[in-house]
């Protein structure tokens, strides 16, 4: 497991899960963001993985479109063989290679 250098706080590990449930509840239908874009908008770049774990590990999470989620070239998660066919009946295009279209699926976020 990787050694953050910026470790969090108990206080900002329930901020960060918090941050992070609020973001993927916000990814529309048919788009998909990354692991590390969500870490990012937290305020925590550098703990991509740390988002994954909060997904998987949270309660209630699963009634979450955590199937929105994909790696950075937009491959899907290992081991979840359900989440292709969540993206797709959402509309969401594969490569030939098997990962998401990112140029026409990836969730452009605007802040403000």
């Amino acid at each position: 497991m990787k050694d953050y250098p910026d470790k969090m706080s108990p206080e900002q590990a329930r901020a960060f899960r918090d941050a992070v449930l609020n973001i993927v509840a916000q990814i529309p239908c048919g788009c998909v963001t990354t692991y590390g874009d969500i870490a990012a908008l937290a305020g925590w770049p550098s703990h991509s993985r740390m988002v994954g774990r909060t997904l998987r590990y949270t309660p209630g999470a699963e009634s979450l479109p955590c199937h929105r989620v994909v790696n950075k070239s937009g491959r899907t998660a290992p081991g979840w063989s359900r989440q292709r066919t969540l993206l797709e009946e959402e509309g969401v295009h594969f490569k030939s290679n098997g990962h998401v279209d990112m140029s026409q699926h990836l969730w452009q976020v605007t802040l403000f």
